[in-house]
């Protein structure tokens, strides 16, 4: 059996120009052939399968159409548009299971854009799965192709020039654990990745993380988990990172570490002795988690729930439609650039699940960890389109009428202009003399100062007249209003100078005694001063502050206690006394020789009562001479006395005893 062709999907140049109903008998007619080729046998089936047949052609037009369609467009939106996309789904299906491909299908782009339009499909996952075990040799070669290609692009000097191969190349690695793990291994390919995110612009940066982890996770997944591969990209990685980190510079693994999910999926992975040693080393990778790499959150400010909301429609029929913020399409724009398949309105749920989080709606779009009723949903869903409706005026019924004029109010109300009274003659636009210049004004002496009148003020100033001499004011001289009430109590004044002088007295000799911290508090000489003042420690280490924030009171007090003030201590007496004993017998002794031993000493007397000639000390038997009897106790302490006042009086006192008796005797000395 025979088929018609199928021609080939048109570009989006082409479909412009379509009117809708053309474009959906064309629609129609897709879906009907489709169905047609699907229901073929295999034999004739694969007979229509060829290179140069019209199925090709048809299913890589549609697809190379519908991986670079917006989510936005209509013509893959509509329910037509949907059945057609199931039925070339199936299309591409029957042709991958056979044994004979067609050659055009092996290559990495229509597996890239097939992956693109299908990119959350398991039966997808299974198909690509089982591709790669039947026909992966064919395959391979325009693999190692774009391999090497994007190899060469990334280690240039130029590494956004692979920014669109890696972009189309994304879904497919998401798809195919095995291809992914085809350009994973090795370490070229990641090595490449490491050298362009030095160089990347921070908006390829992502796309080179993405393609990193998506290379890394698929080394884990499958029934055998090539943990042993996985460890040398895992070192790899760690020894450029440890590079980049000397050189100050962020690494491929700390955006890694940072940003994706790598390091709790390698810990979940596996149990044996391998997978513990991979666990292990993704554990010390969390030292390379930079903050300042995160992906930086959008604030949204939450919206206070008062209870009102939007009404769905009221009694007049006023519809109330649900307006997206431009924030919130910005949001759904970003995830659309990376699940264009996806529609607006199923991004929207995603985002209300995870509150506006790009971030953690991506890992769970690409880990297909999706709660169970964002699973069931229609992931082709789009928001929608506000009704462009006028709305009916509620209040019809009243008469129309003029808006009245907005009132104003300035501080130039009722004036001249406001009134309109202002005379024409004084009304001017712009400056009001055009023609005058500087050397106009300077020259009109209409407005100068006359020059008696200067030299009239002049002449009532007294040159020769000195300047008032403020030196003394601060000193109080002349007559001074006294700060202190008459009446005062003098006890009262005396004990405040008294306190003022044992503070002062306490400052002069030690500074430190004033100071603040504990040491000095607990301090002797503290304790000795709160007792003499009766004062607080924080009143007296305020006196000192205020005593050197003020100079002149410092004068003040200097010259109020620091010089004498007329009183002295009474001086006791610098006799030498040798002992209580003998200086009782000497005092007897003394006394009993009459006037003559009291001025002359205790030396040798010889008058007995009379005034003496200082020589005498009255009795020598009874007062004690050193020329006396030796057996004598008293001649004993004579010499005695004599011996230790010599070394300190000697001659001086006979000699000033001379000097006065002279003077006594009127001779002239």
């Amino acid at each position: 059996m025979t088929l018609p062709p199928l021609a080939p999907f048109p570009p989006a140049s082409l479909r412009q120009g379509i009117v809708p109903d053309e474009w959906s008998a064309f629609l129609d007619a897709w879906t009907a052939l489709s169905n047609a080729y699907l229901n073929l046998p295999a034999k004739d089936f694969s007979s229509a399968a060829s290179d140069e047949g019209s199925l090709v052609k048809f299913l890589t037009s549609y697809f190379y159409e519908a991986a670079r369609s917006g989510t936005n467009d209509g013509y893959f939106q509509s329910e037509k548009a949907i059945g057609l996309r199931r039925q070339c789904f199936l299309l591409a299906h029957r042709l991958l299971s056979a044994d004979r491909i067609p050659s055009s299908f092996l290559q990495w782009g229509f597996l890239a854009r097939l992956s693109h339009v299908f990119v959350r499909s398991e039966r997808l996952k299974v198909l690509l799965d089982d591709l790669w075990k039947r026909q992966g040799e064919k395959v391979e070669p325009s693999l190692q192709k774009l391999k090497a290609s994007l190899i060469k692009t990334l280690d240039s000097d130029q590494p956004a020039a692979a920014e669109e191969p890696l972009r189309d190349l994304v879904p497919l690695l998401h798809s195919s654990p095995d291809i992914a793990m085809f350009f994973i291994a090795g370490s070229d390919f990641l090595d490449s990745l490491c050298s362009a995110y030095s160089k990347a612009s921070p908006s390829f940066k992502p796309k080179l993380v993405t393609v990193a982890s998506l290379g890394i996770l698929a080394l884990t997944k499958g029934e055998k988990p090539k943990f042993s591969l996985l460890s040398d990209t895992l070192y790899s990685l760690k020894s450029n990172a440890e590079s980049q980190q000397k050189s100050g510079q962020p690494s491929l693994l700390s955006d890694l570490v940072t940003n994706t999910p790598i390091v709790p999926r390698i810990k979940d992975s596996g149990a044996s002795d391998e997978g513990a040693r991979v666990k292990n080393l993704a554990e010390s990778l969390t030292s390379f988690r930079r903050s300042g790499l995160a992906r930086p959150k959008k604030f949204v400010r939450r919206k206070v729930d008062k209870g009102k909301a939007r009404i769905a429609e009221d009694e007049y029929g006023h519809g109330a439609f649900d307006e997206v913020h431009v924030h919130r399409m910005s949001l759904v724009t970003q995830l659309q650039d990376l699940f264009p398949n996806l529609g607006s309105g199923f991004i929207v749920k995603c985002l209300d699940e995870w509150d506006d989080d790009v971030e953690q709606v991506t890992a769970h779009l690409l880990d297909d960890s999706l709660p169970s009723h964002l699973k069931s949903a229609d992931r082709t869903a789009q928001l929608p389109t506000p009704s462009q409706q006028k709305p009916i005026d509620i209040a019809s019924h009243l008469p129309p009428r003029s808006t009245p004029p907005p009132t104003r109010r300035n501080i130039y109300d009722n004036d001249e202009l406001d009134q309109l009274t202002v005379d024409a003659s004084r009304l001017h636009i712009g400056r009001k003399n055009e023609s005058l210049t500087a050397d106009n004004i300077l020259s009109d002496r209409t407005f100068a100062p006359n020059k008696a009148a200067i030299l009239s003020a002049l002449a009532t100033f007294d040159l020769d007249d000195d300047e008032r001499d403020d030196t003394y004011d601060a000193e109080d001289v002349g007559g001074t209003i006294e700060s202190t009430v008459p009446g005062n109590d003098e006890a009262e004044e005396l004990r405040d100078d008294r306190t003022e002088e044992a503070l002062f007295r306490a400052y002069s000799m030690s500074k430190e005694a004033f100071g603040r911290d504990p040491e000095t508090r607990r301090s002797s000489a503290r304790q000795a001063l709160r007792s003499e003042t009766g004062m607080t420690d924080e009143a007296i280490e305020g006196w000192a502050i205020m005593l050197v924030r003020d100079p002149w009171r410092l004068r003040r007090l200097e010259a109020k206690f620091a010089t004498f003030d007329g009183r002295q201590n009474e001086l006791t007496s610098t006799r030498w006394v040798d002992s209580p004993a003998e200086s009782g017998t000497d005092t007897d002794g003394g006394g009993r020789g009459g006037r003559g031993g009291s001025r002359g000493g205790g030396g040798r007397g010889r008058g007995g009562r009379g005034r003496g000639r200082g020589r005498g000390g009255g009795n020598a038997g009874a007062g004690g001479s050193a020329a006396g009897p030796a057996v004598e106790k008293t001649t004993q302490v004579a010499r005695q006395r004599k011996e230790a006042n010599k070394s300190s009086r000697a001659n001086h006192n006979r000699r000033e005893g001379r000097a006065r008796k002279m003077a006594r005797a009127g001779f002239p000395g």
